[in-house]
């Protein structure tokens, strides 16, 4: 095999293929070609500077195309030299497209050491992106075995990294058997199976690969690798992997980016300082971009596949297809609506999975067409991102935080465009919330944790709750109720999946997470449980504020409307250590809420109890009596301190205000039973204030004990018009009743 001849016949079509992204000329420069800023700069020292640069590295390339025999790096200075110049140039700018046929051939070729192959595949950084015949070229020298195994590892992670960089895809997906038949060798196998699982088509599935893998599998055991490929093997083709896999998703493959994702960064970062024009940036993006991270790079989808020659190829090829079978839409021309509409069933997603979370049309696809096989390399992609990227779970990650802030923020609002949670985001939450401190992208966190899916308590106590109650009762009041307002916005995506799929008998993912009605109503009951639990102690630690308490009774106005409001068969009283304090409240805000909040349980509970007595239907969850006791008890709780000044005397709740007569003398408060009513109570007592100069302007006395009988019901109408309205349905519903109950002597509300 003629190597030079080869390399040289390669590189007239990649002139002409990449003329307007990168060429040698255009990559010295660092941005686009001019030839009239060539001319007007062609005596600065910046372009002297690189005209030196450029000729080594031309020089470099021209002596690594032309080693015929095996060549030792000791005592060979020209060697050093040229190899020496390659790592600089790639490490400062990266590499040109034409670069990399000639350094991938000699590397794979083993004319050279295990140490130098090392060092040019480890240099091998694009500056734009990778020619696919480059990398076809350097496949073929897999075939004849001259490279050492570790080369051929090294050469395979280097192809897992750099998959996104290039150009196109279709003539390394023919080679698809050819990467397949490296299976077999245990080293290589979890490598070839992580490219294979980037190149995998529905055509790529064919019966002897599903055999093989399973022979492989009962060889080595249950391998996540082996697992990642079958998995989306089942997906394209379920009749033929009839096998049980695993539903959640893991990590599949180990992180393979490692030599070169510091590099990458840091060229991309160079290039974007030192240019002022836009540069051709990775993945052939001719957009101008700001971001210097590879995943953010990967939210815009590549102009590359786009080139208009290409286009006119891929038309006339479309038109020779006699079938219609391989037409596909563009997605780079994916413009409207319309053209979705009319494209849907030929629309290919791009490699680059992150470019759909910023594309509202492939979002609407997604939607549409529910193809698994999608969401699993979207839930791949964003796996390995965001575990990798987490800026408190690498040490150098720091300097990217606000980066990370963006690519965080964007997968919320992809999770709110789906309406749905991301299983990846739910396992790098489980994972990295144990290291967060609580101040990294605090507010996109918690975010984040609104959208998890539904798990098992057992899961979610020692990933979720845990490390969040540490969190939570270490921080700042502001942290407090921010993981309050994430867990009510949990609770009511939740509910509002129930909702949505309560009629759906087949629902992929109540079967995925093998969930029940059951089982359903039992996580939304710990987590109602875990909340109230976290309220009572942030409530005694942070002294009743307001502020907080807030938060907490926002949540239990979702709580107390879930039967009627979302079909759920649960309702869950607040504890003790969240109703006193809010009916105790020195802020009317509480309190009128809390009466809001007692007023929808009260209609929740009564139709629940009127479903029960007429049997309209078999009811599979009926509420349990203690349900109905506590409310009881915090109905005569609330109606003795509002309304008939007797909460001292009957309160019969364990935590309640019960207290004898002769310790509430001791405190030698005058008439300390009316202490709570809606005159007196601290919360009311401005209104109460305001109401008397009103009626009485003359009297400055502010005699309370004048708002009665007549004047009782005047106050009661000044209240409601002062925006009291939870008050006012909690004492329209509740107050006479209770009083006829009184009366009865039967001391208790029978709802």
């Amino acid at each position: 095999m003629q190597r030079r001849q080869s390399s040289k016949t390669q590189k007239q079509p990649l002139q002409v293929h990449y003329k307007n992204q990168s060429d040698l000329s255009a990559w010295r420069k660092g941005g686009r070609t001019d030839p009239e800023k060539i001319v007007q700069n062609n005596q600065s020292p910046n372009d002297q500077k690189n005209g030196s640069k450029q000729d080594s590295f031309e020089q470099a390339l021209s002596y690594f195309e032309k080693v015929q025999d095996h060549v030792s790096l000791k005592k060979n200075n020209v060697l050093q030299k040229h190899l020496t110049t390659v790592e600089s140039i790639a490490l400062q700018r990266g590499l040109p497209p034409e670069g990399f046929d000639v350094l991938l051939n000699v590397a794979l070729s083993g004319k050279l050491a295990d140490t130098v192959n090392t060092r040019l595949l480890k240099s091998l950084v694009p500056a734009s992106v990778i020619p696919e015949t480059s990398v076809v070229s350097s496949v073929s020298w897999l075939c004849v075995g001259k490279c050492s195994g570790n080369i051929q590892l090294l050469f395979l992670r280097w192809l897992i990294t750099m998959f996104d960089f290039i150009d196109h895809k279709d003539q390394l997906r023919a080679l698809y058997g050819f990467f397949f038949s490296f299976l077999q060798d245990e080293k290589m196998c979890p490598y070839v199976c992580h490219l294979l699982y980037l190149l995998t088509r529905r055509e790529s599935v064919k019966p002897f690969r599903i055999r093989r893998l399973l022979d492989l599998q009962a060889k080595m055991g249950m391998q996540s690798h082996l697992q990642a490929l079958l998995s989306l093997y089942k997906l394209f083709c379920p009749e033929l992997v009839t096998i049980t896999l695993p539903g959640k998703m893991k990590t599949y493959f180990k992180n393979s980016d490692g030599p070169w994702k510091a590099a990458i960064n840091a060229v991309r970062q160079r290039n974007q300082k030192n240019s002022p024009v836009s540069q051709p940036l990775f993945l052939g993006t001719a957009r101008p971009q700001s971001r210097k991270r590879k995943w953010n790079a990967q939210l815009i989808i590549p102009a590359s596949s786009t080139n208009k020659n290409n286009l006119k190829e891929d038309k006339e090829r479309n038109r020779v297809d006699l079938y219609g079978i391989n037409e596909s839409f563009p997605v780079e021309q994916l413009q409207t609506f319309p053209q979705l509409l009319q494209n849907i069933c030929h629309l290919e997603f791009p490699s680059q999975m992150g470019s759909v979370l910023t594309n509202p049309l492939l979002l609407h696809y997604m939607n549409c067409i529910k193809d698994e096989s999608i969401y699993l390399r979207l839930y791949y992609w964003m796996g390995q991102t965001l575990q990798e990227e987490c800026t408190w779970c690498a040490a150098d990650n720091n300097q990217y935080e606000e980066e990370f802030k963006d690519f965080l923020e964007t997968v919320y609002k992809t999770e709110c465009f789906l309406q749905e949670g991301f299983s990846s985001c739910e396992e790098f939450l489980y994972k990295s919330l144990p290291l967060w401190d609580g101040l990294c992208c605090r507010s996109q966190i918690l975010r984040l944790v609104s959208w998890i899916p539904l798990s098992s308590f057992s899961e979610m106590k020692s990933h979720l709750y845990d490390p969040l109650a540490q969190l939570f009762f270490t921080s700042s009041l502001y942290f407090k109720c921010s993981v309050l307002e994430s867990l009510k916005q949990l609770l009511q995506n939740w509910l509002n999946w129930h909702i949505i799929n309560l009629d759906s008998e087949s629902d992929s993912q109540f079967h995925s997470l093998n969930t029940t009605l059951s089982g359903l109503v039992n996580v939304v009951a710990e987590l109602i449980h875990f909340v109230g639990w976290i309220s009572t102690v942030a409530l005694r630690l942070e002294h009743n504020p307001t502020f907080l308490l807030y938060f907490i009774l926002d949540f239990y106005e979702t709580v107390c409307d879930m039967y009627l409001r979302y079909n759920m068969p649960l309702l869950i009283m607040p504890p003790a250590g969240v109703f006193y304090p809010a009916l105790l409240s020195m802020d009317s805000v509480s309190l009128n809420q809390l009466c809001y909040i007692m007023y929808r349980y009260r209609t929740n509970l009564v139709a629940a109890k009127e479903n029960e007595l007429t049997k309209k239907k078999i009811l599979q969850f009926k509420f349990s009596s203690q349900t109905y006791q506590e409310y009881n008890q915090y109905i005569i709780a609330m109606v003795g301190c509002l309304w008939t000044s007797s909460a001292f005397q009957k309160d019969v709740h364990p935590q309640g205000l019960h207290m004898d007569d002769e310790l509430l003398k001791k405190t030698t408060v005058q008439e300390f039973k009316t202490s709570f009513n809606i005159v007196y109570h601290p919360a009311m007592m401005g209104y109460a204030v305001l109401f008397l100069q009103q009626a009485w302007p003359d009297d400055t006395t502010f005699n309370f004990s004048l708002i009665k009988g007549k004047k009782w019901n005047w106050y009661l109408e000044y209240l409601y018009a002062q925006g009291l309205k939870g008050l006012k349905v909690f004492i329209e519903s509740s107050i006479n009743r209770v009083s006829q109950a009184s009366r009865s002597k039967a001391g208790n509300v029978q709802v």
